[in-house]
């Protein structure tokens, strides 16, 4: 998780704000679950319990008042005292968008700036290729059916003639 997050770049006050999402303040239980990617698709098959001791495990060493969230303080005096974020062997996380997540935890990894699109040969650029191609011919199809005075497919059955 630290390096596709790229936490030594950061110092703890930045770190922090950065994974606020809601900008409360606070990480809340949903804050630590959307950073260390709980939320994502991808770990559909995690336990839920397993979800809950990631929560627990990231309160228990930072929210020192028993809160049930992190302030910023708590985070930056525990962050001085040398307290960090476990590894929980989950992945890198994923919190941002598709694009976001695959130019962190892909493109910076295996590519770099003079890549050619030849290049982008492996199975998760074939993957993120096709996730756009498809997400374009959905736009086209919708661009149509927009054009379209009437789209028979949107009238009930029992409304339309026989």
């Amino acid at each position: 998780m630290a390096e596709e997050h790229h936490l030594n770049g950061f110092d703890a006050g930045s770190f922090f704000n950065l994974h606020d999402y809601d900008n409360s303040g606070s990480w809340t239980p949903d804050d630590i679950r959307r950073t260390y990617g709980l939320k994502d698709e991808s770990t559909k098959d995690v336990p839920e319990s397993k979800k809950e001791e990631v929560v627990r495990t990231v309160l228990d060493l930072f929210d020192k008042d028993k809160s049930g969230s992190i302030s910023y303080a708590e985070f930056t005096v525990g962050d001085a005292h040398g307290i960090t974020l476990p590894d929980f062997g989950l992945g890198p996380g994923h919190h941002g968008d598709d694009e976001y997540e695959y130019e962190i935890h892909h493109f910076e990894k295996f590519h770099g700036a003079d890549t050619k699109e030849e290049d982008l040969v492996h199975p998760e650029d074939i993957a993120h290729f096709r996730k756009h191609d498809k997400m374009e011919d959905a736009e086209l199809k919708q661009e149509m059916l927009d054009r379209m005075p009437i789209v028979e497919a949107n009238i009930p059955t029992k409304f339309r003639r026989q």
